[in-house]
């Protein structure tokens, strides 16, 4: 444990994330793959939690928009982040992790309720918690779940996985002059409307000074590397250095 910078952290996977390549649902590989690095991490001394979002099966607002009431679309898009929460564990099973999802809506027969006191005695025994259906409310994102989950259990890092390897002062996608922030205040990202995480999470993690660090899983490696202390992707904190 000494050696690493974080001793318990939370990290944050999109639902889209699970589908490598395919258009919906989940990739097996890409999941494999995913809880490897996961159980290397924690197997270096890291007490790890995650969230995983539902947009690769679900996606709540796309439907409210659309006219489906956005409760409705909301609680069925907290439903699909447990169907990933239940596949993430079983993936990290495989690979004889210990696993548990704890769930925000009471869903008993196929997972955990979430409390507080519980998921960190999983922690400190060696369990990886996933936690699943976001806060258990609508209009609240997985981001904002994650970031309370997180600030919850006392997490010394969110990490936020992405497709980009941090944050940029426009889209990488779209520009080829982009530029990469290494480093950034919570400040610097609201006066530069930086679309880090949507503002009820960013609000969450800045009042409780949690140090949020958003990179791309899918370098392989970046996860242990970064609990190592590495500098990889974007660190958004208090100040800057």
């Amino acid at each position: 444990m000494s050696d690493l910078a974080y001793r318990r952290i939370l990290l944050k996977l999109s639902g889209e994330a699970l589908m490598g390549d395919e258009d919906y649902g989940i990739d097996p590989k890409v999941i494999g793959r995913l809880a490897r690095e996961v159980m290397e991490a924690q197997q270096a001394g890291a007490e790890i939690a995650l969230v995983v979002g539902g947009g690769n099966i679900f996606r709540g607002a796309g439907l409210a928009a659309g006219g489906m009431d956005r409760v409705t679309g909301d609680h069925m898009g907290m439903l699909a982040t447990v169907i990933n929460a239940l596949a993430m564990q079983d993936a990290l099973e495989k690979l004889g992790g210990k696993a548990r999802v704890m769930s925000a809506i009471k869903i008993n027969d196929v997972c955990e309720d979430y409390i507080r006191r519980r998921a960190i005695r999983h922690l400190e025994k060696g369990r990886l918690v996933i936690f699943a259906a976001g806060t258990g409310n609508p209009f609240f994102t997985t981001d904002s779940g994650a970031a309370l989950r997180a600030i919850e259990i006392g997490a010394d890092l969110l990490l936020k996985a992405t497709k980009v390897d941090g944050v940029y002062d426009k889209d990488p996608a779209r520009h080829d002059d982009a530029v990469r922030y290494d480093q950034l205040s919570y400040d610097e990202v609201l006066a530069r409307d930086l679309q880090v995480m949507d503002t009820a999470a960013f609000a969450l993690a800045r009042d409780s000074n949690l140090p949020l660090r958003i990179f791309n899983m899918g370098h392989p490696g970046e996860l242990l590397r970064i609990l190592q202390g590495e500098d990889i992707g974007t660190l958004v904190q208090g100040r800057t250095q």
